[in-house]
């Protein structure tokens, strides 16, 4: 690290924290605070979302996963077509009827409170390991090596980081997450352009890096479905269906997005300017990951003893980083992969206090909450989600596998079953309250055991099928239970 890289990123932080502060005298309401007055810019909330979901996880895994295992990853783009045609006519117009501020009203209108309460608990669930993930891997597999730090001082990392994070987003609201996430999306896109053009120019062109055999360590490409094969095509484009309708349909974070747009069509914009953006940074860091390769394979020299493409994969990336790029290019570098964190956390914390001040509050308390009550809550439970993310990052270092191994057994459990429950309210007509609690365990159970299927004793499956299995399980399950004569059923479903 030099003066100049050190340079660089002050700067990104400080003109974080400057958009947090000209956007803090902007929030007159709670709506304005938390939805950002419902009138925001399509391309803005596209580019928002898209740095939301584009964490700092997927900024090291991607080129990770590339050099460990081969590009089979990018074969989830395939199913783009087929999420912008679900999620923009099949979800999007439903909830932009919706006069709500939390997602997870809307399961109180169909099935009641106990529904709601525990969609939001799931929601909160997956997000609070999610961003605490986020804080492990950003410190340990980034700025612990980058900065020569040792284990015990990578958790003054993650404090700083989510301290810097808190106050930009406790301060401006939704209005100033938009806005730096549209900021950190540029440097992401353009932290890894500049690292493919570093390597293309250092090794005199894209024949120098670019493979031209599958190399031997890579997992052998498949086609079609294959349940004990870790990546196979469909596969992934099925479990990348999955993600993305299960994500945009029910998770707070983009249900949040589309709600702050003016109406159905300029959230589909959104929603299009989220796809094509994910497409262009995919690709870009699956490149990174075969630069990478070239780039060490051409200067051995900077190959450690105790790295290697498999046992090592995620950790190149970060080292390229230090050894192979001009001053102030590292610092950029190492600001896109803070950008991709930070982008995350603030979301992340922001929706996260949302659904606490609506959901579980607002809801309760006898008396209404005035505005400036409801705003300077939702700061205070900003702080709290802050904390407790720090204390959460410590026990994440104990899950098994590499970074896409983590996001998928440590996050993505709850995101199918979460899902399901909207799916049984808006597509069972006749489902129940009991119906979709069963559902939501069925889903539940079966994401557990697909995940975990090793230490648990069952057959192996690949982590690709959690989603798809578990909502498929969850769907089957809820539709029967609703016909069994237990509970009422609502009067959205009897009309």
């Amino acid at each position: 690290m030099r003066f100049l890289d050190w340079l660089v990123i002050a700067g990104y932080a400080a003109g974080m924290l400057a958009i947090g502060r000209y956007y803090a005298s902007q929030n007159k309401t709670t709506e304005d605070y938390l939805l950002g007055g419902r009138r925001m810019s399509p391309f803005a909330i596209g580019l928002s979302l898209f740095a939301t979901l584009t964490s700092s996880l997927s900024y090291l895994a991607v080129p990770g996963e590339t050099i460990k295992h081969g590009p089979m990853l990018m074969s989830q783009f395939a199913s783009f077509p087929f999420i912008a045609l679900v999620v923009g006519w099949g979800l999007i117009p439903f909830i932009m009827r919706q006069n709500v501020t939390s997602a997870y009203a809307m399961l109180e209108e169909r099935f009641g409170v106990s529904v709601r309460l525990v969609g939001a608990t799931m929601f909160l669930t997956m997000r609070l390991a999610w961003m605490a993930t986020i804080l492990y891997a950003t410190s340990d597999k980034v700025l612990a090596p980058m900065l020569g730090l040792g284990p015990q001082a990578t958790i003054f990392a993650a404090v700083i980081m989510c301290v810097i994070t808190l106050i930009y987003t406790a301060e401006g609201g939704l209005r100033a997450v938009v806005v730096t996430d549209v900021v950190q999306s540029l440097i992401m896109i353009g932290g890894a352009l500049a690292v493919v053009l570093v390597v293309t120019v250092d090794l005199g062109g894209v024949s120098a890096w670019w493979p031209h055999q599958w190399a031997a360590h890579w997992d052998a490409p498949q086609f079609g479905f294959d349940s004990s094969t870790r990546i196979t095509f469909l596969g992934i484009a099925t479990s990348a269906f999955a993600w993305y309708v299960c994500t945009c349909g029910s998770d707070q974070m983009a249900i949040q997005r589309w709600l702050s747009t003016r109406d159905a069509p300029a959230a589909r914009r959104s929603l299009f300017t989220t796809l094509v953006a994910e497409a262009i940074i995919g690709l870009l860091l699956g490149l990174v990951g075969l630069a990478v390769v070239g780039y060490f394979t051409a200067h051995p020299e900077h190959f450690t003893s105790s790295a290697n493409l498999v046992t090592s994969a995620d950790r190149l990336f970060p080292r390229f980083v230090m050894v192979g790029l001009p001053a102030g290019m590292t610092g950029l570098i190492i600001a896109a992969v803070l950008a991709a964190a930070m982008s995350s956390l603030s979301a992340g914390m922001n929706s996260s206090s949302s659904v606490i001040t609506e959901d579980f509050i607002a809801r309760f308390r006898s008396a209404p909450m005035t505005d400036t009550a409801r705003m300077k809550l939702a700061r205070l439970l900003s702080v709290g989600i802050g904390v407790t993310v720090i204390l959460l990052s410590l026990l994440v270092s104990q899950i098994e596998g590499n970074l896409v191994d983590v996001c998928y057994r440590a996050i993505n459990l709850l995101t199918a079953p979460l899902f399901v429950l909207f799916f049984m309210a808006i597509f069972v007509r006749w489902a129940t309250t009991f119906g979709a609690l069963m559902a939501g365990l069925a889903s539940v159970v079966t994401a557990v055991c697909i995940a975990f299927s090793g230490p648990l004793g069952l057959p192996p499956v690949s982590i690709m099928w959690i989603m798809p299995g578990s909502f498929a399980t969850g769907v089957i399950c809820g539709s029967i239970a609703s016909l069994l004569p237990i509970g009422s059923r609502s009067k959205a479903g009897q009309s």
